[in-house]
């Protein structure tokens, strides 16, 4: 089976529900590069978790095209496209009387994997999701709801997809233990490189997490495809901006670091010291907090590479 990431594109891609008025997604096109994470975010109504159905055919396209690598998704056999394709859903689905082992073997056992290399693929899961070894012998009963959600994030991963689908993968969980899963989450697109088709309705985890935000109207049309922050710094209309909120310019400050700043030659003495990645909002959270007007920026090794002030940050 291939492991490398597969490029993903919506050409035309529309649903019409019979009996509906109007379309759930309409005319939907974008490229999903691959390797790269796209976010699906929207009002409610907007065709989010449609689309991303639309892509391994839990719901059948009316009209338009979806590709995986030039393929068709119509030219696959469904069994074997879904198989292929890592899904991860937000009540997580765990097989209640199956073990973690058994959960995370789901996909290898039904492509025909020996039992000695599902069992080394399930230890190599628990270790990169971060979950301990023991836990293989648990039930999902006996798991918290973060143990669980990366537990279904391992039985997305296990047959090494090219492909992976999350629909609200962390909108039940509560904002700690979110924050951390997100983080773990980004982690391991560092490590993996999957192409991602992410859906939320938080806008502030659309911003983090993707490399792509993909933001649509209700009725499933497309009013912006763009990286997160020329979606802040340039929304395309009245209703993105609103959609991404007045206090977009502080978002916008959470996708860049001191680095991007010209320090100033100062000897900076006794003021607060942040490494050169640290984004421009949380600096700015220190200088409130230290009622501040300066911090000194460092280098990896903690030398000094000059001074930066409040209206460095806010310019």
């Amino acid at each position: 089976m291939p492991t490398e990431a597969a490029e993903l594109v919506f050409d035309e891609a529309t649903k019409v529900y019979p009996g509906r008025d109007g379309a759930a997604v309409d005319h939907l096109s974008l490229i999903v590069p691959a390797g790269e994470i796209c976010v699906l975010v929207g009002p409610s109504g907007g065709g989010k978790t449609t689309a991303l159905k639309l892509v391994n055919r839990l719901i059948p396209l009316t009209s338009g095209d979806i590709r995986i690598d030039d393929k068709s998704i119509l030219q696959f056999d469904l069994t074997d496209l879904r198989r292929s394709i890592g899904y991860v859903i937000q009540q997580v689905g765990l097989f209640p009387h199956m073990t973690v082992e058994g959960n995370i073997g789901t996909v290898p056992r039904l492509l025909g994997w020996q039992r000695r290399r599902i069992r080394e693929r399930v230890g190599e899961l628990l270790e990169l999701v971060g979950l301990d070894p023991e836990d293989r012998r648990r039930f999902p009963a006996e798991l918290s709801g973060g143990q669980r959600q990366r537990v279904g994030l391992a039985r997305a991963l296990a047959a090494n997809p090219q492909l992976m689908l999350m629909d609200e993968p962390f909108g039940a969980i509560d904002p700690i233990v979110r924050a951390r899963l997100q983080d773990e989450f980004l982690r391991l697109q560092q490590e993996i490189r999957k192409t991602v088709v992410f859906v939320t309705h938080d806008v502030d985890e659309a911003i983090k997490v993707g490399d792509k935000i993909a933001i649509l109207h209700e009725g499933g049309r497309l009013a912006q495809y763009d990286t997160p922050r020329q979606i802040l710094e340039h929304p395309a209309d009245e209703f993105v901006a609103e959609f991404v909120g007045r206090d977009r310019a502080l978002k916008v400050l959470a996708l860049r670091t001191l680095a991007e700043l010209k320090p100033a030659p100062a000897p900076g003495h006794g003021l607060p010291s942040l490494p050169a990645n640290t984004s421009l909002r949380d600096a700015l959270a220190v200088l409130v907090a230290e009622h501040r007007e300066e911090l000194v920026v460092t280098d990896g090794n903690g030398a000094s590479l000059g001074v930066v002030t409040r209206e460095d940050i806010l310019g």
